[in-house]
């Protein structure tokens, strides 16, 4: 897994035009660490892992996890806001800036080896909802930030940025229901979601980069490791009672897609089991193993 190391030079990039661009606060991070101490360890051969959308919910769990596995990841984040920064601890391996605008994203590219991309367009809901009067709620998305300016373009500024400096595996989480162009999901503020998630996904597909597209059911804030995980094509789980799964689960299958062939250049909806049915999953390589389809 030997790459040249690339390294993040000091750069100041407040000129940049954009209120979201991207201030580098950690410019001395390698792609490989270094060592004093004799013949280089496994972690002084750790992966760079870059996880986009480090701040939302299922983001802060793959960066905490990259955190835990040291020996094998060295983790970096990136975040849109200083909120979000400080929401997963304010570490000097979380940047923040803007997929939206590619210019203010490339340095914090410089010396990764994977990308794992968690962003995604999130709709508010209009003010005013009152659920005691049988009202349903409607949802918006803000100026500049529907599906088509950070699902489409945002997520290809990624996929270019990485594929400048020769990442070798791309993992990009998407949704279940891409198939079915009047899935309610598309309704959602006009913003036609998993009609941009869809064409990013068959952009990373084009690149020649080796990737994983994972398309995850309905997300569930439950604890995870404890269900066992279906795979699917073609939204044929969406027509099954198992349609859900748990963040945690995801984030495990987005690292654990790094570590084996199997899960390259694959496509799949990812569901589970209710808890207590069926057996937890535990053998990934197995379970990529499954999967034939390369979109």
């Amino acid at each position: 897994m030997a790459m040249a190391t690339l390294v993040v030079a000091p750069l100041s990039l407040t000129s940049y035009p954009h209120s979201h661009s991207l201030r580098l606060l950690n410019p001395r991070t390698p792609s490989r660490r270094s060592s004093t101490h004799g013949p280089l360890s496994v972690s002084a051969m750790a992966d760079t892992v870059l996880v986009t959308g480090a701040g939302g919910r299922t983001g802060q769990i793959v960066y905490k996890k990259l955190k835990e596995r040291a020996e094998q990841y060295v983790a970096r984040g990136l975040v849109r806001t200083e909120e979000s920064k400080e929401k997963i601890g304010g570490s000097d391996d979380v940047f923040i800036g803007d997929i939206r605008y590619a210019e203010s994203i490339v340095p914090v590219f410089q010396g990764i080896d994977a990308l794992i991309i968690l962003t995604s367009a999130v709709p508010k809901m209009k003010p005013g909802f009152d659920p005691s009067k049988g009202e349903r709620p409607e949802f918006y998305f803000e100026e500049a930030s529907f599906p088509e300016q950070v699902d489409w373009i945002g997520q290809k500024n990624q996929i270019d940025a990485a594929k400048a400096v020769g990442v070798k595996h791309i993992v990009l989480v998407g949704s279940m229901g891409g198939t079915d162009i009047n899935n309610p999901l598309n309704n959602i503020g006009n913003g036609k979601i998993l009609v941009w998630k869809r064409k990013a996904e068959q952009y990373l597909a084009d690149s020649g980069i080796p990737y994983t597209i994972i398309r995850a059911g309905g997300l569930q804030d439950k604890e995870g490791g404890l269900r066992e995980l279906l795979v699917g094509v073609n939204d044929e789980l969406v027509k099954t009672g198992n349609r859900t799964i748990a963040r945690p689960d995801v984030a495990e299958v987005c690292i654990q897609a790094l570590q084996f062939e199997e899960a390259k250049f694959k496509a799949f909806d990812l569901a589970s089991k209710p808890e207590g049915s069926g057996t937890p999953t535990k053998d990934f390589k197995a379970l990529f193993a499954q999967i034939t389809a390369r979109f």
